[in-house]
């Protein structure tokens, strides 16, 4: 078994021999063998954790990786699987998300403007209902509306916001380009363009942009789960498994 030192982790991925240890220490690696000195021994199998966890940031995020390699570490494959799912799922609801905007936008550019008519007004959500609508807090809906972005309709009787088919699409277009790193400044720039149908570059710009992040994930969970895969393998040979 070929031995490996912190640094040719480190030295392979531009890490310091300090986020390599950290890693260790987080669950993210299997925990490694000390010499009598103390100094860590790391094998072939910490070096594909490694490059299974790094390979699972751009592709889950920085926490879902990290609940993905704890979980496997902890002989939780169906944790670590169920998490993968949820990045595919948030994945699929992004596109189908990005596509009804598309569609949003070039039903209002055909209007010009006009809005949305009787059918569309029929449709109105509570801030609650929208919120889990979106799996985001109240208190978010209501930030976006302080930034002018939202412009919900209030009840006469009771006061509370009313979400009209309008504003449900605008709170749709801010959450995807939220998740796409845009401030609010851009979005409500552009949420003001999608209301008067005029002016889209800027709106167009975005969501190619958007699209183009999309794939990249997709892209980057296809090499994820090779990374994952080949380090599970050797992981199951180094318990004497046949896998699960």
């Amino acid at each position: 078994m070929m031995t490996l030192r912190p640094a040719d982790l480190a030295r392979e991925h531009g890490l310091s021999t300090q986020a390599v240890r950290n890693y260790e220490q987080d669950g993210f690696l299997p925990p490694a063998e000390r010499t009598p000195t103390g100094y860590r021994i790391y094998t072939e199998a910490h070096a594909a954790a490694l490059r299974a966890y790094l390979a699972l940031v751009p592709a889950y995020g920085h926490a879902a990786a990290g609940r993905i390699m704890n979980a496997v570490h902890g002989d939780d494959l169906d944790g670590a699987l169920q998490t993968i799912d949820r990045g595919h799922t948030r994945l699929l609801r992004d596109r189908d998300t990005l596509g009804a905007v598309r569609d949003a936008v070039d039903h209002l550019i055909a209007d010009s403007g006009a809005g949305p008519g009787p059918a569309g007004r029929a449709e109105s959500r509570t801030i609650g209902e929208l919120a889990h609508r979106l799996d985001i807090t109240p208190a978010t809906l209501r930030n976006w509306e302080a930034a002018g972005i939202l412009t919900p309709a209030r009840d006469r009787a009771t006061g509370y916001r009313v979400f009209h088919a309008g504003d449900i699409r605008d709170a749709e277009l801010t959450h995807l380009l939220r998740r796409g790193g845009y401030p609010l400044s851009h979005i409500r720039t552009v949420v003001q363009q999608v209301r008067q149908a005029g002016g889209t570059s800027a709106l167009a710009a975005a969501l190619d942009g958007w699209q183009r992040k999309l794939t990249a994930q997709g892209l980057a969970m296809l090499d994820a789960s090779v990374q994952l895969s080949h380090y599970l393998s050797m992981r199951n040979e180094e318990h004497g498994s046949r896998g699960p």
